[in-house]
């Protein structure tokens, strides 16, 4: 197997949760920048990421990176780079293209140029003037960035956040790579409750549970790369036997969703008979103002309405105070909310403890934090060896 240089994209603010994404699979040699974390791995790698990555948009893989600020710079060192390495004579490959604070600001002629050098490679190494490009997809992306030329080609397709279980999407849905990594960086664990009160279509209680689960998120969707013969069958064989060797199905949870709109908890429902969890995540018609738990512990993980229109904050505010006053009332619990709104603990009662700032699409929002108490720890029983009693992290 080669060794690969891999970018795994994210929206900003999550880039940390990637690399410790990443970590947890083995891939330990990275490097964090802004909305990606680039990654050393084999073509097994690229199967093992794509299927377990919970909060990257997409995994691509690097061909090549150079500076370039005329047109035929660019030309130039994109023809010198190695595309018959994982171009074939029938690939289909089409071209597309960001710039941002580069002198090559014209994003069409960028993609034009790269697809000409491509081509004028490809011509010498297959000894063709002409492709039909009727294979395997693979979609190429020229990315510009202070004058910085990256190339890369996609291998997942459609992006990392369509799980395959959500067919339907209800009004502002947060995306699941979004909602995976507000669980994460809530710290909440599969033994303890969960409540999202403004639950809406299901995102965050569904990708809680498949966090619980420890299941792969893209174990039921498919990626472009499965249809390179660059990357064998086997190894996409292997990285989803351990994903259904790594899954726990059965594993108890205590995982629930409310909202006030019948349409959403009806798709939320549907969502998670789709991802096979009916019987793990379960959603009612509940204001926030009445929520409640009999459990002793757990987290509100959640994303409230913001009130972006005019006319509609004071009606949110007002969900604010409802949530802070169901928080109150659940003392030994965690509240984590994401939100637009600077300043929540004037509506929620209380100086959150944690905030960082995140994206939703392209709504700059922060995630704030209001830590509960830890519950006791847990003593191990005795063993029959030494009969020492040691104790485990809650």
């Amino acid at each position: 197997m080669s060794k690969l240089e891999l970018i795994a994209t994210s929206a900003f603010g999550i880039e940390s949760i990637v690399a410790r994404e990443l970590s947890n699979l083995g891939y330990t040699e990275t490097k964090v920048e802004n909305g990606k974390v680039t990654f050393m791995a084999n073509e097994l790698g690229i199967c093992r990421s794509n299927l377990w990555l919970r909060s990257s948009e997409r995994v691509l893989l690097k061909i090549g990176e150079f500076k370039a600020t005329t047109f035929e710079e660019l030309f130039q060192q994109t023809k010198a780079l190695p595309w018959e390495n994982w171009l074939p004579i029938d690939a289909e490959f089409p071209v597309e293209g960001k710039s941002i604070k580069s002198k090559l600001f014209s994003i069409s002629d960028c993609q034009a140029i790269v697809k000409k050098a491509i081509v004028e490679r490809l011509k010498a190494v297959y000894g063709i003037s002409w492709f039909k490009e009727t294979g395997a997809c693979y979609k190429v992306e020229v990315a510009l960035l202070k004058d910085i030329a990256t190339l890369t080609i996609d291998t997942s397709g459609a992006g990392l956040h369509k799980r395959g279980y959500r067919q339907l999407a209800g009004q502002a849905p947060l995306k699941e790579t979004l909602a995976a990594a507000m669980v994460q960086l809530s710290y909440w664990k599969a033994d303890r409750a969960l409540i999202d009160p403004f639950c809406g279509t299901g995102t965050i209680p569904l990708e809680a549970a498949m966090i619980a689960q420890n299941r792969a998120p893209g174990l039921k969707r498919e990626f472009i790369s499965e249809k390179w013969g660059n990357i064998s069958d086997k190894y996409w064989q292997q990285a989803r036997e351990e994903a259904h060797d790594l899954y726990h199905p059965d594993i108890d949870l205590h995982i629930y969703g409310s909202d006030i709109d019948p349409k959403a908890l009806q798709l939320a429902r549907t969502h998670a008979e789709e991802a096979g969890l009916k019987d793990k995540v379960f959603f009612q018609k509940l204001p926030a103002a009445e929520v409640r738990s009999r459990f002793q512990y757990g987290h509100i993980i959640t994303n409230p309405p913001y009130g972006e229109r005019l006319g509609e904050i004071d009606d949110v505010k007002k969900l604010y105070e409802d949530l802070g006053n169901t928080f109150r009332e659940l003392p030994t619990w965690s509240l984590h909310v994401i939100t637009t709104f600077k300043n929540p603990e004037d509506m929620i009662g209380r100086r959150w403890d944690k905030s960082r700032k995140l994206y939703n699409g392209r709504l700059e929002c922060h995630y704030y934090q209001f830590f509960g108490p830890k519950p006791p720890r847990k003593p191990k029983p005795e063993t029959s060896d030494d009969r020492e009693i040691t104790q485990i992290n809650e």
